[in-house]
């Protein structure tokens, strides 16, 4: 395996994100033939910054934390990636969701290569002014690497539009004069588009479907099982809902819910606002977080963080089919027990690839200065996804082999196309 020397503190024994992407991106290229050179090349990250990131606190004191904007492989495009704001922030986290970036991007298609950044803070114990204040510190300090030609930054975990907004109005400031393509999954207001809210739950949508349909089964009545109610667990309840799906159990970090006929996606939504967790929902039964995966149903749909899906809980995984929503859920472990039992893995860098796609139309908005309808971008949005679905599901029956070999192929035979073709400077 080609290896990279990231810092981090990692126990040995514990799921290693790096070590997992690197992983696959090496069979991929060992199934494709490439070199050991072109190898090294698309796995090794070509830029890692990590700054230290000042911040002055309401109470007048200073406090220390650390970022990371790290850009794995820029061969197709400007890096893309989101910004994640969460206490388990390290280096070689980092480096695994901007190589997974790499990967979404060539496996769907758009010209944008892998990035992702974040700071090492638990944004809940922050006021929002010292949520201000860190955005725009952390900014400043990666600004060097940014830009609508270079870097292109994004939501992530506890980051939002508001977060973003931030983001762009640093950059304007220190650029001197607007610049709306430097981040996306801002508000419409200052050049966001009318398609991005909840793009990545839209496309989850459209692979969990067209799974259902590729393999000869009906898309109404499917039960489905959702782990997380964020920024893309919460829309896909109502999106799953709509296409006939029925939703019949839910988790957040507080707890899990279990509702054989159907969670109503419209009662959820307002329970959960109004009490800020989908635990005590009328009429639905309280089980165990722990319990949730082995809730009867055809389709399990995790949506939180990375990792969540561990050789234990493969094992007593009910559902047939899993629609990765969450970046990185799986752990290899879990992978060999869901080959073991046939389980069907629809993997991240093909199933949450909505929300980069949705991203590279908000930059192209940007770039051209002309915002699209919203009908025109939920056309094409679903367009580019079900062209990816079909190619890489088209690649695994023609080699025989499982959805997230066939996806992390296509990804890494378009990544070394483009490497081959750029050539080795100087």
């Amino acid at each position: 395996m080609v290896t990279t020397p990231l810092s981090g503190e990692h126990d040995p024994g514990a799921h290693d994100p790096w070590e997992t992407i690197a992983s696959h991106i090496t069979s991929a290229a060992a199934r494709l033939g490439l070199d050991d050179g072109l190898t090294k090349m698309i796995v090794t990250p070509e830029r890692s910054l990590e700054v230290a990131v000042p911040v002055r606190l309401d109470d007048g004191s200073i406090e220390m934390f650390t970022g990371w904007r790290i850009q794995h492989d820029t061969s197709r495009g400007p890096g893309k990636g989101g910004i994640r704001f969460h206490a388990t922030v390290d280096a070689p986290m980092i480096a695994a969701l901007a190589a997974d970036m790499s990967i979404k991007c060539a496996v769907v298609n758009i010209p944008f290569g892998g990035a992702k950044g974040g700071v090492r803070v638990d944004p809940s114990q922050l006021s929002i002014g010292e949520l201000e204040r860190l955005s725009r510190r952390y900014t400043f300090d990666i600004s060097a690497i940014l830009g609508p030609d270079r870097d292109i930054p994004a939501p992530d975990v506890n980051t939002d539009f508001q977060v973003m907004s931030w983001v762009m109005d640093t950059m304007s400031m220190l650029r001197g004069r607007s610049t709306p393509g430097v981040v996306t999954g801002k508000p419409v207001a200052i050049g966001g588009s009318k398609g991005h809210a909840g793009a990545t739950s839209f496309g989850v949508s459209v692979v969990t479907a067209a799974t259902m349909r590729r393999l000869g089964r009906k898309v109404e009545g499917t039960k489905v099982v959702l782990q997380g109610y964020g920024k893309v667990g919460a829309p896909l309840v109502e999106l799953l809902t709509k296409l006939g799906m029925v939703v019949v159990a839910v988790a957040d970090v507080h707890g899990a819910i279990l509702c054989e006929t159907g969670i109503s996606p419209t009662d959820l939504a307002q329970h959960a606002a109004s009490t800020g967790t989908v635990v005590g929902f009328t009429g639905a039964e309280a089980i165990a977080l722990e319990d949730l995966f082995s809730v009867e149903a055809e389709v399990a749909i995790p949506a939180a963080m990375g990792g969540a899906i561990t050789e234990d809980v493969a094992k007593t995984m009910a559902a047939s089919i899993v629609v990765e929503a969450a970046n990185g859920p799986t752990t290899e472990a879990a992978d060999a027990v869901f080959a073991s039992k046939g389980t069907i893995v629809v993997p991240d860098v093909l199933a949450n690839a909505g929300g980069v796609v949705a991203s590279y139309f908000e930059w192209a908005e940007d770039r051209q200065g002309f915002a699209w309808e919203e009908d025109l971008f939920l056309s094409r949005h679903e367009q580019v996804m079900t062209d990816a679905f079909h190619a890489v599901v088209d690649l695994a029956d023609a080699h025989g082999i499982a959805l997230r070999e066939a996806a992390t192929s296509v990804g890494v035979a378009r990544i070394a196309e483009a490497t081959r073709l750029r050539g080795l400077f100087p």
